[in-house]
């Protein structure tokens, strides 16, 4: 009999407790390290899964989020933004389009708001079931540059192109797995979706290969030194989708949706209050503290996390006041804004 995915970890986390670290595990500073420079695991199970079946299913996300779903085939996926009627964010999820079913990945404290929200706008008549797979399903990240090469090492034949949520089934330790391009921050990686119980053969298979595990404090750190905003955090009915600097994830020529006009009319007249940017400290301070040039407030910390070259933080600045290299204060701590890759700030096109 297999072992469960929790007893390999626990047997896992034992030997390291011990002072015997295997290959495969490495504290938090070791696994940040392999998500930047090598290969690490991160299990994203707790994360949210809902498929969308019928068809009408494109059609119904093409309308109620804000990427373009009509131009995608099976095999492809894209990152999409749920927004309220004026453009306030929701959540960023991922979309990956099969051949009768789209696999939507949420964000953990967004899955039972959002299944009751999608549910309201099934009308008479719309051919569309949503069902949350999130239990009978699992879900991995790889994430650094040597994931490839570890997939590659696995026997796993990869897309030519490595386009952004491309994906395949593939087999992974006599496991069947679905391979998607991109590990959920702007690092190179892949996102692993499988049955549930698959999950602990593939996970030791890719741990016994040389991914390091990486937990959920080390995927906090990254997310907010990579600048993907969160729920609760970034992404709150404060701010709408074009300030969370999201255009990755905006189509603006797709036609009517959910908070379009909003968007439009945002783009349009240039009219972007605030926007998010990286915040370097000189000192641990908390979320929801001002941020000022001078005496003048000109934004909010919203996000902060303790790096190896000090505390980082994510906060919205007003766009007239920001600038990368712009020194700030915030609270008792010295700042500067910085760029953060996860961020788009432009529409392309």
């Amino acid at each position: 009999m297999n072992q469960s995915l929790q007893d390999v970890q626990r047997q896992q986390g034992a030997e390291f407790a011990a002072g015997s670290v295997p290959a495969s595990f490495g504290n938090e500073a070791i696994a940040l390290q392999a998500a930047r420079h090598g290969v690490a695991i991160c299990d994203r199970s707790h994360w949210g899964r809902i498929q969308l079946s019928d068809a009408d299913r494109k059609t119904f996300l093409h309308n109620q989020s804000t990427n373009d779903f009509n131009r995608l085939q099976p095999g492809e996926g894209c990152d999409t933004l749920f927004v309220t009627s004026t453009a306030r964010t929701i959540d960023l999820a991922t979309a990956y389009i099969l051949d009768d079913t789209v696999i939507v990945v949420v964000s953990p404290n967004r899955r039972e708001y959002l299944l009751k929200w999608l549910d309201r706008y099934i009308f008479f008549g719309d051919k569309v079931v949503l069902k949350d797979v999130t239990r009978e399903t699992a879900m991995f990240s790889l994430i650094g540059p040597e994931s490839q090469a570890l997939l590659v090492g696995l026997g796993i034949q990869l897309f030519a192109e490595q386009s952004y949520a491309h994906h395949h089934l593939a087999t992974i330790a006599g496991q069947s797995v679905r391979v998607a391009v991109g590990s959920g921050l702007a690092l190179d990686g892949y996102t692993l979706i499988l049955e549930a119980g698959s999950a602990a053969p593939v996970w030791q298979a890719l741990v016994e290969t040389g991914a390091i595990p990486l937990g959920d404090c080390a995927w906090e750190q990254l997310r907010i030194e990579q600048g993907r905003p969160a729920p609760d955090r970034e992404l709150t009915e404060d701010y709408n989708a074009v300030e969370a600097s999201l255009w990755q994830a905006i189509s603006i020529n797709k036609g009517c949706y959910i908070g379009q006009e909003t968007i439009a009319r945002l783009d349009t007249y240039k009219g972007v209050k605030q926007q998010i940017w990286g915040i370097r400290l000189n000192a641990i301070v908390e979320p929801g503290t001002p941020i000022k040039v001078g005496e003048e407030k000109v934004g909010i910390l919203t996000s902060l996390t303790n790096t190896e070259a000090g505390p980082f933080g994510l906060g919205y600045v007003r766009t007239k006041a920001s600038q990368s290299g712009l020194k700030v204060q915030v609270g008792d701590s010295e700042g500067e804004l910085v760029e953060v890759p996860f961020l788009q700030r432009d529409r392309q096109g």
